[in-house]
């Protein structure tokens, strides 16, 4: 028979916060769609992007999807972590934060590069949250 767990409350509330930021990556993904095909589809944008700023848009909408699902993924490996309280709750928030900064980094510096520091807290956010997360799992093992 196999184990049934469930979630805690505490990633119930993260990952439910998480889940209705999703909108607003939709969003960002019809606007880049507008902004791509000169607002021939998607939502309107802004129609002046050099080929740099539109990559770096793209890259923003793609790391917002992909990093809020690791986010979502790490709520429930920190349910089976070995790390005491405060240890878990930084990882919940970094992973939500790696999120939210790495891809806002990409957006920012696709209009002022001085604000690539935004994206390098993500990245620290991201490698912090998920070494913490593998070092609770690894320490979890019997």
């Amino acid at each position: 028979m196999t184990e049934r767990t469930t979630l805690s409350r505490d990633a119930r509330v993260v990952m439910g916060v998480s889940l209705i930021l999703v909108p607003t990556i939709v969003f960002g993904g019809a606007t880049l769609l507008g902004i791509i095909t000169g607002g021939a589809f998607g939502a309107p944008g802004p129609s002046d992007l050099s080929p740099a700023q539109i990559a770096f848009y793209r890259a923003g909408h793609a790391h917002a999807g992909v990093l809020l699902i690791l986010s979502l993924v790490l709520q429930i490996a920190l349910d089976h972590a070995r790390l005491g309280t405060r240890a878990v709750w930084s990882g919940r928030i970094t992973a939500v934060g790696a999120a939210l900064l790495v891809s806002g980094g990409f957006f920012g510096i696709a209009h002022l590069a001085g604000l690539r520091f935004v994206l390098y807290a993500g990245v620290l956010s991201l490698v912090y949250a998920t070494l913490l997360t593998g070092v609770g799992l690894i320490r979890r093992s019997p």
